[in-house]
């Protein structure tokens, strides 16, 4: 809303156009289902944010893989996750040096450092990285059940109408899930 004083300045790429809102950082397993979710002050997650969701997820799961956009290109999260025995996978983003990598992913740069043995196919890697688009699938099902763009104004609403919209999801999963249906599904067929 743009009355929202608490409301960070943010950026829509696709729309071509400023707004003010909050963002949300989410980690799923796939099926649309949300497993680690952290409200932000704004669109774009500090890196605490990323590690605090990471944390979050790791101890619900251990996968092979974990995926994340650019934004997630941080050493810590990269060594975090290696010595968590999961392998991380974010393009690399050359924004803060002089002397960029010939690289695409970060991970790459780790493995080499830190291994002689590990080797990863760069498909491998690409396949794995196009698989994020169940992270997208995620967030559209959770706008669903109020994600979208809230209505509420001021931070605290704001992150309780998140919290909600997240807790809503996770019931028609597992009502779902329950009733023998597809938990990916956003409708609870009765």
């Amino acid at each position: 809303m743009p009355a929202d004083q608490d409301a960070s300045k943010c950026y829509d790429p696709t729309d071509d156009e400023y707004y003010r809102g909050y963002g949300c950082t989410i980690v799923s397993t796939g099926q649309k289902i949300p497993i680690a979710a952290e409200f932000t002050e704004s669109k774009q997650a500090p890196e605490e944010t990323a590690m605090h969701v990471t944390r979050d997820a790791l101890a619900v799961a251990k996968p092979i893989w974990m995926v994340g956009d650019s934004a997630y290109d941080t050493l810590d999260w990269h060594d975090h996750l290696l010595a968590a025995g999961v392998v991380p996978v974010a393009p690399y983003n050359a924004r803060n040096t002089d002397d960029p990598k010939d690289i695409e992913y970060r991970v790459e740069d780790r493995i080499e450092q830190h291994s002689e043995d590990v080797q990863l196919k760069q498909s491998t890697l690409d396949g794995t990285y196009n698989r994020r688009t169940g992270v997208e699938r995620t967030n559209e099902s959770v706008e669903h059940c109020g994600l979208g763009r809230t209505r509420a104004r001021g931070r605290v609403h704001a992150r309780a109408q998140v919290s909600l919209a997240l807790c809503l999801r996770l019931v028609v999963a597992i009502t779902n899930y329950e009733c023998g249906d597809n938990p990916g599904s956003t409708i609870i067929t009765v």
